[in-house]
């Protein structure tokens, strides 16, 4: 009777995960749990020795079995629950700190069914250089059922959209940016060869949501507006203030107490002073205070932006009156959404021509002034799936949504649930170590 006991809940709980993934063919596997608990006909297990009694157990292949039940125990967990990340750079600086190691969590929004199956256990998609995955298998995108959707300004991880192409040997930089910039002949000469991942398979990147699908976003001086009304105050937000100061440098305490990075504290004697200090508006009014300070003046680039904000390189990459922004002052900006059909013009183009032909993936060609989508010509275009726009708190060190445009839904992994450790790389062992940052759940 235990035996049965025991199949009816594996069986149970299997059958939960079936309907939940939302593909029926998983049922046959109903037969193999049938047959572990029950008939016991076949041997599952094939590199499990069975031992007779008093028999000398075979440490190598319990250690084997050990290991094969690890890696697909970790594997669906990573597939359907959480993974580890590791935040790369300051863009989120101080809500996430370059050096926090965070569990991501899937359910809030629901994990994706994978793309990409045949992928090398607890990889994402390099392992010693080289790709971790095969396109052998590739399914279409499909999200299963999850506890939320996305809310403005939720803290999201997400595949970077940009990053379905990469230079090899520089892989932290956007390919498009430097066609853009310098030509796409030139950029495979000096900084060339290029590789291509599929969706899903790009780098981790992780920003605040400011607008979702249907929103109409504003910066107006570096602040957000989202249909008009501004975004909530948070500590972690930053802007860049010039910081003037009686000729001397800051106490390196102020400096750690507000936690600005070495790489973000540059002196320069000609002002004296700093020319973009990283601060929230409390800290930037409490520096003011201080007697050795002459002013603290926030940055804000207006137009025409300052070098290397130029046109080209904010999105939509267009030097053209229609778009007239900086990253302090920039849309205002519609935020694409799912069933929602939009009149193509010369001037919105350049918003949805990579939405259509890449995201969405159809033909789209201009000829005589008119538009055809998979052949055949249209005035209009309906969306697919809802899109969002993602910043970096650390406002003028991120490259984000501004840089690179919309995130569609399909790129979306899931939200930081805990940092789980976090080193300074500033510092040496152990004075590296984050205390204050380990187990922490609550990001603002």
């Amino acid at each position: 009777m235990n035996r049965w006991i025991k199949f009816s809940l594996v069986a149970a709980g299997y059958l939960l995960w079936v309907i939940w993934l939302g593909n029926f063919w998983w049922l046959f596997g109903l037969v193999i749990i049938f047959d572990l608990y029950i008939t016991k006909k076949v041997k599952w297990a094939f590199w499990k020795k069975t031992y007779k009694e008093g028999e000398k157990r075979n440490v190598a292949l319990e250690w084997v079995d050990a290991i094969i039940f690890a890696l697909i125990a970790a594997t669906f967990v990573k597939s359907f629950f959480f993974e580890a990340y590791m935040i790369p750079t300051s863009s989120m600086e101080n809500t996430l700190m370059t050096g926090d190691y965070l569990f991501v969590g899937k359910l809030k929004y629901g994990p994706k069914r994978p793309q990409h199956p045949l992928t090398i256990p607890l990889t994402h998609n390099v392992i010693f250089g080289k790709e971790s995955y095969t396109r052998l298998i590739e399914r279409p995108y499909k999200r299963m059922a999850g506890f939320s959707h996305i809310r403005r300004n939720d803290m999201v991880v997400f595949n970077f959209p940009h990053g379905d192409t990469v230079l090899v040997n520089y892989p932290t930089d956007d390919y498009y940016t430097h066609v853009r910039l310098n030509g796409r002949k030139s950029t495979l000469e000096h900084y060339g060869p290029v590789k291509s991942r599929p969706p899903g398979k790009e780098d981790n990147y992780v920003k605040r949501c400011v607008a979702v699908a249907g929103d109409t976003l504003e910066l107006k001086d570096g602040k957000v507006y989202v249909n008009s009304i501004p975004q909530p105050y948070y500590s972690g937000i930053r802007n860049t203030y010039t910081v003037v100061t009686d000729g001397q440098p800051l106490n390196q305490r102020i400096l750690e107490k507000y936690k600005i990075s070495p790489a973000e504290t540059y002196f320069d004697n000609r002002i004296p002073g700093y020319p973009s200090l990283p601060l929230n508006e409390e800290h930037a009014a409490e520096l003011a205070d201080l007697r050795t300070i002459i002013s603290v003046n926030r940055n804000v680039d207006v137009f025409p932006p300052d070098y290397p904000d130029s046109q080209l390189m904010l999105f939509p990459f267009v030097t053209s009156p229609d778009f007239p922004w900086t990253r302090d002052n920039y849309g205002p900006l519609w935020i694409p959404q799912a069933g929602t059909t939009v009149k193509l013009t010369p001037q919105n183009l350049p918003l949805y021509r990579r939405i259509i032909s890449v995201y969405e993936g159809h033909t789209l060609e201009e000829r005589d002034g008119l538009y055809y989508i998979d052949g055949e010509e249209t005035s209009t275009y309906t969306f697919e799936q809802d899109y969002f726009f993602m910043m970096g708190d650390n406002r003028h060190n991120s490259l984000d949504s501004r840089y690179w445009g919309f995130v569609p839904e399909d790129r979306i992994v899931g939200n930081p649930l805990v940092v789980w450790f976090s080193t300074d790389k500033h510092k040496s062992f152990p004075s590296s170590i984050r205390w204050d940052r380990i187990l922490k759940f609550r990001f603002k």
